[in-house]
């Protein structure tokens, strides 16, 4: 049998979510929020940015507060942004006036436009990552029973018992995601979800970014999460944001020209897993072989891609 970095998973029923950041009114975001839990929509995601975009923490409880069963969360908070235990407070919160429908996806930090533009200081990747590794364990700790004290390089807390406790137990989820051999072993061991993402270094979007999207430096990110995870592996759910969604009757042409646009061939295009180009058919064939690949059940597309999408839910969605 040909080895693959997926195998030896079960097979994780497929969910999905849609990134959204921002709508023109109160009325359009409910709207927003109740059509994906209408087309079967698993969860509502955000960025955390400075960009024109609405703030997460009270966007996403007003579109838990209109919805019964949708999920909210952040793709993903910043960690650099707020104390972790200001922000666990405020995730407790939406967690209990949610009623336990709160995804926490965290992150050490990488968008350097923002750190620019706020005057937060842009520290080397390896001092966010240890401040980011320290705030999960002050952040966990928070959402658990009692008071508690830690002492860290980068967080003291003496104590602190976090009120109000979050309704899912220990804790809700937590979805850390990246690109790094770093980043992604500290999510094989903390978090509940994984996300793969492109290596994001270099602090934006770009040719580099680019390059560590291919399916091979995917397989090399998952193998990573798989050896570092342990026994951990067969019960984590694995992630991926689809950044590029396109339908068409012309896969291959379509593909020929977005690779052209980016400076790749179709093959990049047609493997990765952050793209889905062709109709909804070749899309869920697409999806069920990157899950049996890769492991891949958790699919998050964007916030324009929810009605044309929903067929490949409507298909997928708990198989």
């Amino acid at each position: 049998m040909l080895s693959r970095p997926g195998y030896g998973r079960a097979m994780t029923p497929f969910r999905f979510g849609i990134q959204a950041s921002s709508t023109t009114d109160r009325a359009g975001w409910i709207e927003l929020a109740r059509r994906a839990e209408t087309l079967g929509y698993s969860t509502l995601t955000m960025p955390d940015h400075f960009s024109d975009q609405l703030a997460p923490v009270p966007a996403l409880m007003c579109a838990a507060d209109a919805t019964d069963r949708l999920r909210v969360g952040a793709l993903v908070w910043d960690n650099d942004y707020k104390h972790p235990v200001v922000l666990a407070k405020e995730l407790a919160t939406i967690d209990v006036l949610s009623e336990g429908r709160l995804e926490i996806g965290l992150g050490a930090g990488w968008l350097i436009s923002d750190y620019e533009q706020s005057g937060i200081p842009y520290d080397a990747p390896k001092v966010r990552v240890d401040r980011f590794e320290e705030a999960i364990a002050v952040m966990k700790s928070a959402f658990s029973p009692g008071a508690f004290s830690f002492a860290g390089e980068h967080y003291t807390i003496t104590g602190y018992d976090g009120l109000p406790l979050p309704v899912q137990r220990p804790w809700p989820p937590f979805l850390i995601g990246g690109g790094g051999k770093r980043v992604l072993s500290i999510a094989a061991r903390e978090a509940d979800i994984v996300g793969i993402n492109g290596n994001l270094a270099p602090g934006a979007v770009g040719p580099e970014v680019f390059a560590s999207m291919t399916a091979e430096s995917v397989d090399g990110m998952v193998a990573t999460v798989r050896t570092a995870a342990g026994a951990r592996w067969p019960g984590l759910e694995l992630n991926v944001r689809v950044f590029m969604v396109n339908f068409t009757d012309s896969r291959a042409a379509t593909m020929d020209a977005l690779g052209g646009a980016i400076g790749y061939d179709r093959t990049l295009i047609e493997q990765t897993p952050f793209a889905l180009i062709g109709t909804p058919a070749q899309m869920i064939d697409d999806l069920r072989i990157r899950r049996e690949r890769w492991g891949f059940s958790y699919v998050i597309v964007g916030q324009d891609d929810v009605e044309p999408f929903a067929p490949v839910v409507a298909e997928l969605a708990g198989t």
